[in-house]
């Protein structure tokens, strides 16, 4: 089966000397080849945990991951993680942190050097590729991190909050370099998210997920993600449906919140 495939996911947390705490229980999806999916929800659903797992840092409890037909039993190339810091190599260049992964594979200098510089063109640092990255804004660092990523080819590219750490205008331009990089590449897409917003630009579905345990509570398609490949993203969030459907996730998740601090002020 093609895809990233999720059956019966469950992960529980065992500490020795404490409660087991039950982080995901019975998550089931099924992802396209090519998709772009965001996952959205409170504090304690189990969103990082459920990427965590996705990328092989974390063996479930119950249930399995297949992706591409292949089980997911640690972490591998065919999976490419782009973390709210970059977690670049500050002291080397743009160009050396972009091929990094194909020179650790032993690919040939002439392909690294083409898949390179199509990738510094595509995600506009052309211009910075001989910069050692400390020189470079939040911003750039980020452009470099999914260029970095995209150096490798993997078949899922996996995002934990990776523009949350962007001042507003930033983080604009750069949902905007994500759907072009998404439509550009043809890659499956998974990413993380704690803003409504973003979330509803930069998923084809949308997944909502419900804390204690972490479930899915709800799922969306959308058309916003597509529309803002070549449209303005100020102006796909005037749209009324886009409006409608913001303020209905919010009140879901201000629901879910309110639930959580209410659990909360019994236990103390």
């Amino acid at each position: 089966m093609t895809g990233l495939n999720i059956e019966g996911l469950s992960m529980t947390f065992a500490p020795p000397g404490r409660q087991p705490t039950l982080a995901l229980k019975n998550v089931s999806l099924s992802i396209a080849k090519g998709e772009l999916v965001s996952i959205l929800g409170p504090s304690g659903c189990g969103k990082t945990t459920l990427l965590n797992v996705l990328a092989g840092f974390l063996s479930p409890t119950e249930g399995r991951v297949t992706l591409e037909g292949r089980q997911v039993q640690g972490p591998g190339p065919d999976r490419g993680m782009v973390f709210q810091q970059g977690a670049l190599f500050e002291w080397m260049s743009v160009r050396r942190n972009v091929d990094f992964g194909p020179r650790m594979k032993g690919v040939a200098s002439s392909a690294r050097d083409q898949v390179t510089n199509r990738l510094l063109s595509l995600t506009g640092l052309a211009d910075f590729a001989e910069k050692p990255v400390y020189e470079l804004s939040g911003g750039m660092q980020q452009r470099v991190a999914l260029a970095r990523c995209l150096a490798n080819d993997p078949d899922l590219i996996l995002m934990d909050e990776p523009l949350g750490a962007l001042d507003a205008l930033t983080r604009e331009k750069m949902q905007g370099l994500v759907l072009k990089l998404w439509k550009e590449t043809g890659k499956t897409v998974v990413l993380i998210t704690h803003s409504v917003e973003e979330a509803l630009l930069l998923g084809e579905r949308l997944i909502v997920m419900a804390p204690r345990p972490g479930r899915i509570f709800r799922e969306y398609r959308l058309p916003f993600a597509d529309a803002g490949v070549d449209a303005d993203l100020r102006e796909i969030k005037k749209r009324p449906d886009f409006i409608a459907t913001r303020d209905e996730v919010l009140s879901l998740i201000w629901g879910m919140e309110e639930e959580i601090m209410g659990r909360s002020e019994v236990a103390a």
